[in-house]
């Protein structure tokens, strides 16, 4: 085995094992005796959410080890969806659990500030899902295009991020804030790696 494939099996394997650990911890949590399936379903919809907050930047960069770039944009897409299904998969469970709270949360008068930043990630989600359909109407500049997409897709990691370690859940402390820490630096990586404000700043000073 060559280092550049003992270096993809060891990047794989580590984006598994944050991936699998909070799942197997969840799974486990003495919390599910006392909740029932469509509130444990909405529940871990939300884990597999944050779970593909860790991969969908490095999909869109190509900085996963021997994925090509292309095929990694396209599984970006794809995945995309998933992530879409998963919260409303989350929302749907918890509102039918809990209408009054949904409701509170909506509308931003819920009193727990993790339904604050729930609420606030979802519409970030959104905002970078309807981005992503108008892509290819060209209503937006290619470079304001991916300016904006990013700063959605970072809007909603800081307030997923903040949403998850807010709560206490069936995901065990340190694998939550494991998950969280990689999908901080997965972004973070990924803004450093494209640099989405370089044609912004560009057209800015070509028109001074």
């Amino acid at each position: 085995m060559t280092l550049k494939h003992l270096r993809a099996v060891i990047a794989w394997g580590g984006l598994a094992t944050l991936i699998m650990i909070p799942i197997a911890v969840a799974a486990n949590s003495e919390y599910l005796q006392y909740r029932g399936p469509i509130y444990i379903a909405a529940g871990f919809a939300g884990i597999v959410a944050l779970a593909v907050l860790l991969v969908q930047p490095l999909l869109a960069a190509g900085l996963l080890p021997r994925l090509p770039i292309q095929l990694g944009r396209v599984v970006h897409r794809w995945s995309g969806l998933v992530l879409l299904l998963a919260i409303a998969a989350h929302v749907v469970g918890l509102w039918i659990t809990s209408p009054p709270d949904m409701i509170d949360a909506l509308t931003f008068r819920a009193p727990t500030l993790f339904s604050v930043f729930g609420v606030v990630g979802m519409w970030a989600l959104l905002a970078a899902a309807l981005l992503a359909a108008i892509r290819k109407k060209r209503w937006l500049r290619p470079q304001v295009w991916r300016f904006s997409h990013v700063f959605a897709a970072s809007a909603i990691v800081a307030a997923s991020v903040s949403h998850a370690m807010l709560i206490e859940g069936t995901m065990g402390a340190l694998s939550k804030a494991a998950l969280c820490a990689a999908v901080l630096c997965a972004l973070i990586w990924t803004v450093w790696q494209v640099k989405p404000w370089r044609g912004v700043r560009r057209r800015q000073n070509s028109r001074r």
